[in-house]
């Protein structure tokens, strides 16, 4: 059976970050549809697996461990297990990435 989670516009004030957990939908992956404005970034932290991140529009610096990069639209990110890491958005523009978990629900840990 299919399942659908509609869409709906944030209100006023309200994060435009939508979070996902597979387990709602009884998948095994979950995500974040990230659409950050400019200068705005993730905290510091880790996840037991990896995370890979897909840069659908604007421009991000990516922290892992103790590299930097910087990626843009088109470009994917892979950030192993166990490290820490973190993205910005340090273009002019609202930045969307798609984070993806290989896992039924996002486990985080801060740094």
């Amino acid at each position: 059976m299919v399942e659908i989670l509609r869409h709906r516009e944030p209100k006023r004030g309200e994060s435009r970050t939508i979070r996902f957990e597979g387990r709602e939908a009884s998948g095994p992956v979950s995500l974040f549809l990230v659409n950050a404005a400019p200068g705005q970034s993730s905290s510091l932290h880790m996840h037991p697996y990896v995370e890979t991140w897909v840069v659908r529009r604007g421009e991000a610096e990516f922290t892992v461990g103790d590299e930097a990069a910087r990626a843009s639209s088109g470009d994917i990110v892979v950030a192993p297990a166990e490290v820490p890491h973190r993205w910005t958005n340090i273009g002019n523009d609202r930045l969307e990435l798609v984070c993806i978990h290989p896992a039924d629900t996002i486990i985080q840990s801060s740094v």
